[in-house]
């Protein structure tokens, strides 16, 4: 009887999870891993799984083999399916996810795999990486909520280039405009992400949280962060690190510090 393992198969999203940070991988190598509608539909039921995950405390975005991602393989929708609806339910799942995110990239970062990228905290890339967002090829209206979300990355100046030309723009560029916040030379990307991924989970999660609600333009919670830090100990903690000269504990985690109310 042949015990060898089932075929992996064509499309798919693969995660891992290893020293505190999870690696979700696009899969579609006969695609130059463009999304198909499961993987859109998969990414944000992966996505909560994950943040679910006590063990994970930041997330790497990348693509199988030398391409990021493509864009979206429309060849793969069925029936009546929105891609957009699709794209725009996994990328605000991706926004969302209250933990440190960064999208390694490599190759064509195109379309719906810009979409992702943007949607990541931070964008790391290997040089001779190609960015574009194109619906303007296919009179596409791209979606007011992923505009925005360029536009805060990148500015209003820069986003209208990108989406009034449909043009791409190479890795040299994308690091000018703001998109990307390190470029690396080829063969350093991964060791370069596996370092500063090390630096992350090695910090507060406390400062990491609220920093990133504060900076995604929500405003509304000063009170609630104000409450988390007074009850977690994490900043007693790091002084006496700082004091002693020793790496600190920080030991506050989402529910760690009851919410007022």
């Amino acid at each position: 009887m042949d015990a060898s393992p089932a075929p992996a198969p064509e499309a798919a999203l693969r995660h891992t999870v290893a020293e505190g940070v999870a690696t979700v991988v696009i899969s579609h190598p006969a695609k130059r891993n463009a999304m198909t509608a499961a993987m859109w539909r998969a990414l944000p039921g992966l996505l909560a799984d994950l943040e679910a995950d006590p063990a994970v405390r930041a997330l790497v975005l990348t693509g199988a083999g030398p391409t990021f991602c493509a864009g979206a393989d429309i060849s793969s929708l069925t029936g009546g399916e929105d891609p957009q609806a699709l794209a725009v339910a996994a990328e605000e799942a991706l926004a969302a996810f209250p933990k440190p995110t960064l999208a390694a990239i490599r190759g064509f970062c195109v379309g719906g795999g810009s979409q992702l990228a943007a949607a990541c905290d931070l964008r790391f890339a290997e040089e001779g990486a190609s960015f574009g967002v194109t619906p303007a090829k296919l009179g596409i209206v791209y979606p007011a909520s992923s505009t925005r979300r360029l536009s805060s990355v990148v500015g209003p100046a820069w986003a209208k280039y990108l989406l009034f030309s449909a043009e791409l723009i190479d890795a040299e560029q994308a690091l000018r405009a703001g998109f990307l916040n390190e470029l690396l030379p080829a063969g350093r990307l991964d060791g370069r992400v596996a370092d500063f991924t090390r630096i992350l989970t090695s910090r507060s999660r406390l400062t990491q949280a609220a920093a990133k609600e504060f900076a995604d333009g929500r405003t509304d919670r000063d009170a609630h962060w104000a409450a988390q830090a007074d009850g977690s100990g994490d900043t007693a903690e790091g002084v006496a690190a700082f004091l002693g000269r020793r790496a600190p504990e920080f030991t506050w985690a989402p529910g760690s510090v009851p919410t007022a109310g």
